[in-house]
């Protein structure tokens, strides 16, 4: 991807990028610097590709990311002309060793009319049995994926290749670049402490084993925080069965907590990188990655009673999450794997701080101003200030829980106030009312100054 970029004068063509998720500068940003990127999919985090996408100069395919190697088998998006792999080494039939992701590569291999295999020299060998490549058929051919723990193991340890398909081999020693992850607040060490509790009482009436059930831990700071902070709570023997895999995971490696870690991808910090390949004979005994189709495959998700853990950008009082976008129009990262997980998972968790920019932005308002998750799959409700736990609650009742238990006290006069203007039924919302929130934002940069009258006309 640099080398195109730094040739785009030459070229200068446009082309779709397809990865597993999100990807380095080398890649995304380097190339919508030079405008060369025509459709992107399924989820990114790069703040060039960003403006992009909300300036429509990138027609962008927001995905679940379980979906997408079944509809690149199925042409979908049309062909998969080159597939661009980075490895650890290649074996003599071809078969290709991954480094620290996995993601669509091996559809995109099976799929691809080309192959480049970029041999990474900065990552080691210890990363040889890592990973787990086993690719499903599809209907009506496919048959149930054959896990029923996280720590099976099911396919190889290397990606399967055609040689022939291999059209260039590139030695390469840059190093990843990853993204910092923020100091772990008091917030998030309140929201690990309400965690830790609601499982406590979960285990006390025999809801959850005391050594729980698989953990699935969204990305960012927030989920990176609120996994971490289970590092210092009672429970034992735990097993992960996740898509991305943070500083957080290692906190809990090295207290000894874990069993087993499956996941997709590393995505630490900075540090947390240098510490994986610090310890990367230990961490090598714990971790395996797969093909997302199978790290977010709501099959397992289910069938292994996964505990979802997630974040987002706003809820609304009844329970509906916006995981996506800001104000309802611009386009944050993406949906990911957090539809894949809170869909099919035994206990749908979201963990969020009450508010954002300083006490100025509520995160719970009327109504989202976009709709990723709705109440019907989001089980629990985290903040600093407690638990929402909805399960088996009505609309109004989810909503005097929500503002009761997680809403920041500055908002909650608001939204009670709100609620008891709602139109009568079964969802009492007020239409004329539900942005006012989103109003006031834009107009003023704070949600405090509603006013509801103005609204309520």
């Amino acid at each position: 991807p640099l080398a195109l970029a730094n040739e785009w004068k030459a070229i200068h063509f446009k082309f779709d990028l397809w990865t597993g998720a999100s990807v380095g500068d080398e890649a995304d940003g380097a190339l919508v610097r030079v405008n060369g990127i025509a459709r992107r999919f399924p989820y990114q985090t790069n703040g060039d590709m960003r403006k992009a996408l909300n300036a429509a100069k990138v027609r962008y395919n927001d995905m679940h990311l379980s979906h997408v190697a079944q509809n690149v088998r199925y042409g979908f998006f049309g062909d998969c002309d080159v597939a661009i792999v980075e490895a650890v080494c290649i074996r003599e039939d071809g078969g290709i060793i991954p480094s620290t992701s996995v993601g669509n590569t091996p559809t995109y291999i099976h799929k691809a009319k080309k192959v480049i295999v970029e041999v990474n020299v900065s990552q080691p060998m210890s990363l040889v049995g890592m990973h787990d490549i086993y690719e499903p058929l599809d209907p009506p051919y496919r048959q149930p994926l054959p896990i029923t723990g996280p720590g099976n193991r099911v396919g190889t340890p290397y990606i399967p290749c055609d040689p022939e398909k291999i059209v260039a081999i590139v030695p390469c020693d840059i190093t990843d670049k990853t993204r910092p992850l923020a100091a772990i607040d008091d917030d998030a060490k309140a929201m690990s402490q309400h965690l830790i509790e609601f499982f406590q009482n979960e285990i006390k009436h025999g809801r959850l084993p005391k050594n729980l059930l698989p953990l699935q831990s969204g990305v960012g700071s927030v989920a990176n925080a609120v996994i971490s902070g289970l590092a210092q709570g009672p429970f034992t023997n735990l097993s992960i069965f996740t898509e991305v895999i943070q500083d957080g995971m290692f906190d809990l490696i090295d207290a000894g907590k874990v069993e087993v870690c499956s996941g997709t991808a590393l995505s630490p910090s900075p540090d947390g990188l240098k510490r994986f390949y610090d310890n990367v004979d230990l961490y090598s005994k714990k971790i395996i990655l797969r093909p997302q189709e199978l790290s977010n495959s709501p099959e397992l998700a289910r069938r292994l009673g996964v505990i979802a853990m997630n974040t987002a950008i706003e809820f609304d009082i009844f329970g509906n999450v916006n995981s996506t976008h800001i104000m309802g129009s611009k386009m944050m990262n993406g949906i990911g794997g957090s539809g894949d997980f809170t869909r099919s998972a035994m206990l749908s968790i979201f963990t969020t701080p009450s508010t954002a920019k300083e006490g100025k932005i509520s995160a719970f308002v009327p109504m989202v101003s976009h709709l990723d998750h709705s109440e019907h799959s989001v089980k629990v409700i985290i903040t600093e200030y407690g638990v929402a736990d909805l399960r088996g609650k009505s609309p109004i009742q989810r909503a005097r829980c929500i503002i009761d238990n997680c809403v920041h006290p500055d908002y909650k006069p608001l939204l009670e106030e709100y609620l008891a203007m709602g139109i009568k039924g079964h969802t009492p919302q007020n239409l004329k009312c539900c942005f006012a929130f989103h109003e006031e934002l834009a107009a003023s940069g704070d949600m405090h100054n509603v006013d509801w009258s103005k609204y309520n006309k």
